[in-house]
């Protein structure tokens, strides 16, 4: 069974950075596209960004120029940079593969943007 462990998200103010990492364990890693994901409350959990085997990224518009994915397969990792955080960014933040597996949801990790 694949598993993914967040870590890495806080308390950060408007226009501060933070950096999230994700784990994965149980299966061939390298092979497959990974996103970052988040759900705020009261909202449908939605892709942040994602990144394929080969290293292509995309990303949803309202993270475009501030926030950055990568991966380390060696690792079975997966990052997010966010820089010039948001008090609209405040979420909880998973890794999934990309489209997500089902079922293989973390915990996640919380971001809130305050100040």
């Amino acid at each position: 069974q694949v598993q993914f462990v967040e870590s890495g998200g806080g308390l950060v103010q408007p226009g501060g950075s933070l950096r999230l990492s994700c784990g994965a364990s149980g299966s061939i890693f390298s092979i497959y596209a990974m996103g970052w994901y988040r759900q705020a409350p009261g909202k449908q959990r939605e892709l942040v960004a994602a990144i394929g085997s080969g290293l292509l990224t995309n990303y949803a518009d309202f993270v475009k120029g501030r926030f950055t994915i990568s991966r380390d397969s060696a690792k079975k990792m997966v990052y997010l940079q966010m820089n010039r955080l948001l008090p609209e960014d405040t979420a909880v933040y998973y890794c999934n593969r990309a489209p997500a597996l089902v079922g293989s949801w973390g915990q996640g990790t919380q971001v809130t943007v305050s100040s």
